[in-house]
């Protein structure tokens, strides 16, 4: 990627435009650190890790054309879903050292790894071993929280989100979720399990900012950005 030119898309985003193409970036938080094999590019003096929008719901939306992106510098944040912490990694460079994250997941072995890998190098990771159905359980390992992001595959993941938004969002806080539509219900089309899971989301107390699909990076998976109403 000789010859870049980065671009900032949000704040803490960039985009990498050279010869080769187009990559999707963050600035890295701890330079020299790579976390799940991406691509470490330094830009007069700054190094950027590369974003794989194949491997990140998140990156997908805003390579899918994302307008709003609510998380931001200084943020505390809420992960829900978190595995081993590809996308973490990302959340991590752009809330900087002044913003946290606590990254949830019930199954061990991811994280284990989120541990390992991620969350040894970052004092701005606390890695929980828990049940995003039952948020009350890890209540007094989270504090109140700016954003929550939400990837988590079960049944009913709007309501998963509206629970813990009730326990740990702030009062006009946002949140990100992945919706896989697989996961909710085989027998219907993604977009009436898209539709669904927003009204959830609605009767839950909040406004639906954006909606976008992410094919081709994930089959039937959507990205939806909301606030809670204050």
């Amino acid at each position: 990627m000789a010859d870049l030119s980065p671009k900032s898309i949000f704040p803490g985003v960039y985009t990498l435009e050279g010869e080769a193409g187009r990559a999707l970036a963050t600035l890295n938080l701890t330079p020299g650190r790579r976390f799940y094999g991406e691509q470490l590019v330094t830009v007069e003096g700054a190094e950027y890790r590369t974003w794989n929008p194949y491997r990140s719901k998140l990156a997908a939306g805003i390579r899918k054309g994302l307008g709003e992106m609510p998380l931001s510098r200084g943020d505390k944040v809420l992960y829900l879903g978190v595995a081993s912490g590809t996308t973490c990694s990302h959340v991590s460079d752009i809330i900087g050292v002044g913003g946290h994250v606590w990254g949830v997941d019930f199954a061990p072995r991811p994280i284990r790894d989120l541990i390992e890998g991620l969350a040894k190098q970052r004092d701005n990771v606390s890695p929980i071993l828990g049940d995003a159905r039952r948020p009350r359980t890890y209540v007094m390992n989270v504090p109140k929280v700016d954003g929550i992001y939400a990837d988590v595959a079960q049944p009913d993941q709007a309501g998963i989100v509206v629970e813990n938004a009730r326990v740990f969002l702030k009062a006009g806080g946002w949140v990100i979720m992945a919706v896989k539509s697989r996961s909710i219900d085989v027998t219907k089309a993604p977009q009436r399990v898209y539709e669904a899971e927003i009204e959830k989301l609605r009767e839950g107390g909040f406004e639906v900012v954006e909606s976008l699909e992410l094919d081709p990076f994930e089959k039937d998976h959507a990205l939806v950005v909301a606030r809670r109403n204050p």
